[in-house]
């Protein structure tokens, strides 16, 4: 579905690239986590993907065409809620469906469903600052789905909320995804959200450029059965977090 070639961006004013030869294909269906150092590019990336950000060099092509400008097909999870605080749940959620030309009722009906599928169908006329954080980033999740994009793209959605929250809503999205043969491109600075998550962890170098990558293989759902006490589990932790500490360390000398 996916393929990145020979990404390059170097910023102005900077000596050194955040991406340098950045290369990855994903396949329909996949869900792949890419993990890193910070300063590695992860972040850059995807927002290279999405087509928020120009690279300096190489191609994304999406099922076999270029793709490097936004589009209906691709949606993005940022950190931050990004939510309009004068928009409802609903009317949040509602909010790219309008953007491309839906009718109120129709957008309305289906900001609904969505709101279902995350569990906030009571929440449906509260503002942001009427919800938990947690809340917020569900409506996120759900606006995003409501387009019912081709490639999710998720930029660390999870890493503001607290360890129990957190863990609910990495199960709820990996419930979808399963359900929705969602592709998913998701950065994160945890290997164990990137071990949960995913089918394929890309472990990312300074400057940014893959390293290393690993199969995932754990059965789904992984929240029916306590996966971190398997060997996969702690061979797979053991692996990656030995290549981010050497890549963490190398980056620290060269300070």
């Amino acid at each position: 579905m996916l393929e990145i070639q020979h990404l390059q961006k170097t910023y102005p004013g900077s000596e050194s690239p955040a991406l340098a030869d950045f290369d990855l294909t994903i396949a329909d269906g996949e869900f792949v986590s890419l993990i890193g150092p910070s300063g590695c590019g992860k972040t850059t990336a995807l927002r290279i993907i999405a087509g928020l950000l120009d690279p300096s060099g190489g191609d994304v092509r999406f099922n076999g065409a270029s793709a490097l400008a936004p589009s209906r097909d691709k949606a993005m999870v940022f950190q931050q809620f990004n939510l309009f605080p004068w928009r409802t749940a609903q009317a949040n959620v509602a909010y790219g469906l309008e953007m491309q030309g839906m009718g109120k009722r129709e957008r309305m009906g289906i900001a609904a469903e969505y709101l279902e599928l995350v569990g906030l169908s009571d929440r449906a006329n509260h503002y942001p600052n009427q919800l938990s954080g947690g809340q917020c980033q569900r409506v996120g999740l759900a606006r995003a789905l409501a387009i019912q994009p081709k490639l999710m793209l998720m930029d660390e959605p999870f890493g503001a909320l607290d360890a129990l929250t957190r863990e609910h809503l990495q199960a709820l999205l990996q419930k979808i995804c399963v359900e929705r043969k969602l592709s998913v491109v998701f950065v994160t600075h945890s290997i164990d959200e990137a071990i949960f998550l995913s089918d394929r962890m890309v472990v990312m170098g300074v400057p940014g450029r893959v390293i290393e990558e690993h199969t995932v293989h754990l059965p789904q759902p992984r929240a029916d059965y306590d996966w971190r006490s398997t060997p996969e589990y702690t061979e797979l932790r053991t692996t990656t977090w030995a290549i981010l500490r050497q890549e963490i360390e190398k980056a620290e000398a060269s300070v």
